[in-house]
């Protein structure tokens, strides 16, 4: 089959592997601009991008697609379908109206659950105990296409945004692959709106750590944060990003340390405790937790969340 493959990051590259590996003819690959990375800030492409240049696949890197431009180099791949995946730019009424098959987006959710930007990380934030990758026909709306294909996962007990976003990469590679052997004969599901919820963009200050909440639900925003944007906190007047931690016993004022050993740390929340395990003051590198606690000469009283001055 004859495709264009839009997308941006990483998750979106294991899917334009899987297609190019399966045989189809990927006469495109949209990705976004190239963007400064690196000590030498030097413009790098997108994975999506690094990838098709290795596969040596024509890419097509518009800022926008609200200009006739794109809308005709897309005819001239001429596709039998567009698919989408994590691409970052909303397609408009006149490009997909463009493939005979239409445009189909590998969504990290099973729709209509999470329709939005950051599906993944906000089912760990809710504390949801299944999640998966839906195939859907694009359509004008957000997310709001009808569902050609779903494929369920069950999400681990200390799952992280990461090791998520690995898992239904690869997921959505397989489902992609199978719903395009068969597009012929599969039934679009209109989405139940009834049923809906949103995804939002993380926005970074939701990564603060508020230590009155319960120790689930810090626990839940450090897993659901890492490898971005990190949880954050403070102790004494350092910025420190917590990047392993899991649920303890404990009673104290929210931030208080309870107890510090090569075990972790273990720091009073709204409800229980929370033992840190892994932690990164800026500047420095990550560490184990206890270590990081040693090398802070620490006033008396001092507590996470808070800006007492160091001793």
């Amino acid at each position: 089959m004859r495709l264009v493959f839009a997308g941006t990051p990483a998750f979106a590259s294991t899917a334009l592997a899987a297609l190019h590996a399966a045989g189809h003819d990927i006469a495109l690959v949209l990705t976004r601009p190239d963007k400064p990375a690196g000590r030498g800030m030097r413009l790098a492409p997108s994975d999506v991008g690094r990838i098709a240049g290795e596969l040596g696949i024509a890419t097509f890197k518009p800022p926008t697609l609200r200009d006739g431009a794109a809308a005709a180099r897309l005819r001239e791949a001429s596709p039998d379908v567009i698919v989408v995946a994590a691409y970052g730019l909303i397609l408009p009424a006149e490009i997909l109206a463009i493939p005979r098959h239409g445009c189909i987006n590998i969504h990290a959710s099973l729709l209509p659950r999470w329709r939005g930007a950051a599906p993944i990380q906000r089912a760990l934030l809710a504390g949801d105990q299944t999640t998966g990758v839906s195939i859907m026909q694009m359509d004008a709306g957000l997310d709001t296409g009808p569902v050609l294909m779903r494929a369920p996962y069950r999400i681990d007990d200390r799952e992280t945004g990461g090791s998520l976003t690995q898992a239904l990469a690869a997921l959505g590679a397989e489902t992609i692959v199978r719903a395009l052997a068969d597009i012929a004969s599969l039934k679009p599901t209109a989405q139940a709106a009834s049923e809906a919820s949103y995804a939002p963009k993380i926005d970074k200050a939701e990564a603060r750590i508020d230590w009155r909440a319960t120790n689930v639900a810090i626990d839940r925003l450090v897993r659901a944060f890492h490898p971005a944007p990190g949880a954050e906190t403070l102790l004494a007047d350092m910025p420190v990003k917590i990047w392993e931690a899991s649920p303890a016993e404990g009673v104290g004022t929210p931030g208080e340390i309870l107890a510090c050993d090569a075990s972790g740390v273990v720091v009073a929340c709204g409800r229980g405790a929370l033992r840190l395990v892994r932690a990164q003051r800026a500047g420095s590198k990550s560490m184990a937790a206890d270590a990081l606690l040693r090398g802070a000469r620490l006033a008396p009283g001092a507590r996470f969340g808070s800006a007492k001055s160091l001793a």
